[in-house]
């Protein structure tokens, strides 16, 4: 995010809103890709793949259910709602169309998970597109 988004903000500010919103995106991409091999997702479940402590998980949810992008039910089971559900998936969908063009352009499958990974939360939309026009080509 540039400087014209946020105007004098100091760059902490703008390094803690980046932060969040990437560990917000994670939290959603983890739930959704869980969501797809199991038919009951769980905190625990979150912490085992994020490897995170039960305690930060329990927080981060909590996060999520706060701005309704996952609902809890009364068993611990985890849902996205419609909401979290999209969100999710344009994160899932990144990951994946970044991982496909790292790897066709001769990276391996680990540097290029990795790499997607990272870049797949702060890429705009607009170079996005123009790499998953190019994956169709």
């Amino acid at each position: 995010m540039s400087r014209l988004l946020f105007g004098k903000m100091p760059k902490f500010m703008i390094e803690y809103i980046m932060k969040s919103k990437e560990s917000e995106e994670m939290y959603l991409e983890t739930i959704y890709s869980l969501k797809m091999n199991k038919t009951a997702v769980r905190a625990v479940d979150v912490a085992k793949e994020l490897k995170f402590t039960k305690p930060s998980v329990s927080r981060g949810l909590g996060l999520l259910k706060d701005k309704k992008f996952i609902s809890v039910a009364e068993n611990g089971t985890i849902s996205l709602t419609e909401s979290g559900r999209e969100r999710a998936k344009k994160i899932y969908e990144r990951h994946v169309i970044m991982t496909n063009f790292f790897v066709n352009i001769g990276a391996s499958i680990e540097v290029a998970e990795e790499n997607a990974c990272r870049i797949e939360h702060v890429i705009s939309d607009e170079l996005f597109e123009l790499i998953k026009k190019q994956l169709d080509n």
